[in-house]
């Protein structure tokens, strides 16, 4: 038996509940994982909200989509995107299927080693947010010499968007709130405050060539078509409903980026290896407090990632 985290209906974070499971033995090409650490993701809420959707058949809904942990049993010869699997090797893991839970089965090919420099609840934060703002800098096609508009630089998407845009070689302009402005300019990104005035405030810096929606209001949209002259070059993850009236990309998951996201694992995992890519860690809950740390992911107030521990 292992605990794990489900939606028991559709609504807030009440629905959430532990239950027991039995696993069944990986598959071939499959992993079990011991799991250390769990990451939260917006698309977690989003699922059992009802926002996507509210088929009965999908309930109990497990929950949770990237973990990292200790592989406890893998067939002979199985590799994952970074190399052969052992028992006993420390990994993290995407893609996963009830990841809330203290063990996981996951596709090998989602499986790579976790960097010996990386903790466990930064590992577990590190390749779904990190894949999504790869996948927007690839379809922007960011890179040196560019100056690119980040709306939403402090989540935990827009914390991943600016270090890779930096080690592409482009200037950052981030719109966030005033708190944030430190760590962004750690990062080597020019902070903007948004509000009123904000499409001013960046021409003041200078011209922009790209820029990235994190965030989906009517202000980021709106200042980024009246920037960026190539509407091409504008791509978002939450303004869907204005998307097609303003001729801008929305990666929605369902836009051919599977195969963008999985090329750029091993690359995330390099990186943050080096330490060329932080992975910042808000705060952790154990897994019976799910609901809170559910309830605070959704003020946005999480300055990166929220982990779960099993």
């Amino acid at each position: 038996m292992t605990k794990t985290v489900v939606a028991e209906g559709y609504g807030g974070p009440e629905v959430l509940a532990i239950q027991d499971i039995v696993l069944p033995h990986p598959g071939e090409d499959q992993v079990l994982i011991d799991v250390k650490a769990a990451g939260t993701n917006p698309v977690d809420y989003k699922l059992y909200s009802g926002y996507m959707g509210r088929d009965p058949d999908n309930l109990p809904m497990p929950l949770g989509m990237e973990v990292s942990g200790i592989v406890a049993a893998v067939g002979p010869g199985i590799s994952g995107y970074t190399g052969p699997l052992d028992v006993g090797d420390e990994v993290i893991a995407t893609n996963v299927r009830g990841g809330y839970s203290e063990r996981v089965i996951a596709d090998a090919a989602d499986v790579g080693h976790k960097p010996a420099s990386l903790s466990f609840e930064q590992a577990a934060g590190l390749l779904l947010a990190g894949g999504t703002a790869w996948h927007l800098l690839t379809v922007t096609r960011v890179g040196e010499g560019d100056t690119v508009l980040i709306h939403g630089a402090g989540g935990g998407v827009g914390l991943f968007a600016v270090q890779l845009a930096v080690a592409r070689g482009a200037k950052v302009i981030g719109t966030a709130s005033p708190t944030r402005h430190e760590q962004l300019r750690g990062y080597g990104a020019t902070p903007v405050a948004y509000g009123d005035g904000l499409a001013d405030r960046v021409r003041e810096i200078g011209p922009v060539d790209a820029a990235l929606d994190l965030v989906g209001t009517d202000e980021a949209l709106d200042t980024s078509v009246e920037l960026v002259s190539d509407r091409g070059r504008i791509a978002t993850i939450a303004g869907f409903a204005r998307a097609a009236e303003l001729g801008i990309a929305a990666l929605t998951g369902d836009d051919g980026g599977d195969e963008i996201r999985a090329a750029a694992r091993p690359e995330l995992t390099r990186l943050a290896g080096e330490g060329r890519l932080e992975v910042t860690v808000d705060r952790t809950f154990p897994l019976d407090e799910a609901r809170d740390a559910h309830r605070y992911l959704q003020t946005g107030h999480a300055r990166g990632k929220v982990i779960l521990h099993p």
